[in-house]
């Protein structure tokens, strides 16, 4: 048994702030402002300055690929394409790997404003495949020994430009599809325990990935299930399958489906081509749909049929529209009361969309860190939305309409950074929300998102001691301060975070067995 004295910031209904927090057996047994006598001999951690929250929740994150480029080489701090060419030529010689994998380029941050090529990168890496992935995660660029490989596979589709190397579109997912696809599966298991425990360094105690880009026979939802399942040191993780098959996740005993890739409406504002219901500034382009209302409504009607929960990626207006008009042909076609449906990103919405997601009760996974994002700066943005831009992200306006709204990294396009997501949205302007309500979308919300709110998501008696310690209090910082907050400590089951440091096959052959 242990006592926590000092700010207890439950994220409860009341979001109510107590004195003392009692936890035995990896529960939550009392929480008040007086420890009653029966406590009074356990042991007790006065927490001082600090400050004592639930575990966060990364409510939309690839976690596979996120692992995947975590290990890799990031080059989003990069100054320039210099910059980048010579970090990824150092990068090479110490890396052993048969692909080389990189991540993070932004033409947007960078001195020359463009996109690195094909050309430059066979300059600093000729003899292996290189795969350059663009900051949103809807780009990448090749160079000319992964051309080869992925030539057969991509050339006819949409968004092949063999002359730059760039690939976007429906030949990016094909080109990702084959990288990921040939990343050998005990070196991506250990890259996901690796990619875990940093997250949990960021005092995230729940993970829902979103599965399924291109393994044979769909291998990766199998083994992020397993990878899950076989856990044992509290982490806690959700899968939602990428696809448009709802036979694909009942099979598997999957209860959620959805994400991006095969269930993505539209592309994004990096690579112009989310969709728009009037064209971007300057252009006769209003982005792209990948669907037709009438296929996303048949797929919504037959997942939520299925009793499936369901997520789709809408970035622009025009897929925000199709999004929810969709799950409400759907829900009208087979009403159910408690589905937790999401539109992911939800970045430009509409006035019916907002109205449907309230009447409907469907929910948001939003990305804060997207807001005054250095890879997709503000003047960028308004030079190809206009006067749009400034309607990007209205979360306070989706909390007044009653919208339940998680936070997710959509990582690996940003960093896992909880912190940086509450400082974000409680310095967005006149969409600012209150510290208060930054933390608990950050947290109780995103357990509610799947089922998970009776067991974690608040530090309230009868709920398992998942928790993290903060180094100061975020309710007495000032917003313009809340990123000097830090993570110094997670607790899942009221004990500390313990890295997985196990063969990660014995982990996920445990995973196979475990109910």
């Amino acid at each position: 048994m242990k006592v926590y004295e000092g700010a207890i910031l439950t994220c409860d209904e009341q979001n109510s702030v107590y004195r003392y927090l009692v936890e035995e057996g990896g529960k939550i047994i009392y929480t008040g402002d007086e420890l009653p006598e029966k406590y009074s001999g356990a042991e007790v951690i006065r927490l001082g300055e600090k400050a004592l929250v639930p575990s966060f929740t990364d409510s939309h994150i690839h976690f596979a690929s996120y692992a995947t480029f975590h290990a890799g080489l990031n080059v989003a701090d990069a100054k320039s394409n210099a910059e980048i060419l010579e970090m990824i030529r150092d990068f090479a010689a110490k890396c052993d790997d048969k692909m080389v994998i990189a991540f993070g380029a932004s033409p947007h941050s960078v001195a020359e404003k463009h996109f690195v090529t094909r050309e430059q990168l066979d300059e600093v890496c000729p003899e292996r495949p290189l795969f350059m992935v663009k900051y949103d995660g809807h780009t990448c660029v090749v160079n000319t020994r992964l051309l080869e490989r992925i030539k057969d596979k991509a050339q006819n589709l949409r968004g092949y430009h063999a002359d730059t190397g760039e690939m976007n579109q429906e030949a990016f997912f094909a080109v990702s599809d084959y990288v990921t696809n040939s990343v050998s599966i005990p070196k991506l298991l250990k890259n996901m325990q690796k990619a875990a425990d940093y997250m949990a360094s960021k005092g995230i105690g729940m993970i829902h990935t979103v599965s399924g880009v291109g393994f044979a026979m769909d291998m990766d939802v199998d083994m992020e299930k397993w990878f899950g399942n076989g856990l044992d040191n509290g982490m806690q993780l959700r899968v939602f399958f990428q696809t448009m098959d709802v036979n694909k996740a009942k099979r598997r005993g999957l209860p959620r489906i959805g994400g991006c890739f095969a269930t993505a409406l539209d592309g994004c504002f990096g690579s112009v081509d989310a969709a728009m219901l009037a064209p971007y500034e300057g252009t006769d382009s209003t982005g792209v749909l990948y669907y037709s209302d009438e296929k996303v409504i048949d797929f919504c009607k037959k997942a939520n049929r299925a009793g499936l929960q369901i997520e789709m990626h809408a970035i622009g207006d025009a897929a925000f529209d199709q999004a929810a008009k969709a799950l409400k042909a759907a829900l009208e076609d087979f009403p159910r009361k408690d589905h937790r449906h999401t539109i992911i990103h939800a970045c430009l919405p509409t006035e019916e969309g907002i109205r449907i997601c309230r009447e409907y009760k469907i929910g948001l996974a939003v990305q804060s860190a997207f807001i005054d994002w250095p890879q997709e700066p503000n003047d960028y943005l308004e030079s190809i939305l206009g006067e749009r831009s400034a309607k990007l992200n209205p979360f306070r306006t989706y909390l007044e309409n009653g919208i339940m709204m998680s936070v997710g990294s959509d990582g690996p396009c940003t960093e896992p950074d909880p912190i940086n997501w509450i400082y974000k949205a409680c310095n967005n302007g006149a969409e600012s929300l209150s510290v208060q309500q930054a933390l608990r979308m950050c947290t109780f919300n995103g357990y509610w998102q799947t089922f998970d709110e009776k067991e974690r998501g608040s530090l309230e008696p009868g709920k398992f001691a998942d928790m993290a310690i903060l180094s100061g209090n975020p309710y007495n910082t000032e917003p313009a301060a809340l990123n000097t907050l830090k993570v110094e400590k997670l607790l899942l089951g009221g004990k500390d975070y313990r890295p997985l440091t196990e063969n990660p096959v014995k982990q996920v052959l445990r995973g196979v067995f475990r109910k």
